[in-house]
């Protein structure tokens, strides 16, 4: 499964900040590739969303 959705559920962060993160990470993924992205058959936003609940990529949001 490519989203971990026990993690999604249980996730208590701000909403709002985990899709703002996810869309500045699937950009990123988009630019410069990730040998993840090859092995979730290209899909950017669920790999994206999997790399932030799984803690391999850490985000903030500045004010």
């Amino acid at each position: 499964m490519i989203l971990p959705l026990d993690l999604l559920i249980g996730n208590d962060d701000n909403m709002y900040e985990l899709t703002c993160a996810a869309i500045r990470r699937a950009y990123q993924l988009t630019v410069t590739g990730d040998e993840e992205l090859e092995k979730n058959n290209g899909k950017v936003v669920s790999t994206a969303i999997k790399q932030i609940l799984t803690n391999k990529v850490e985000y903030r949001i500045e004010d």
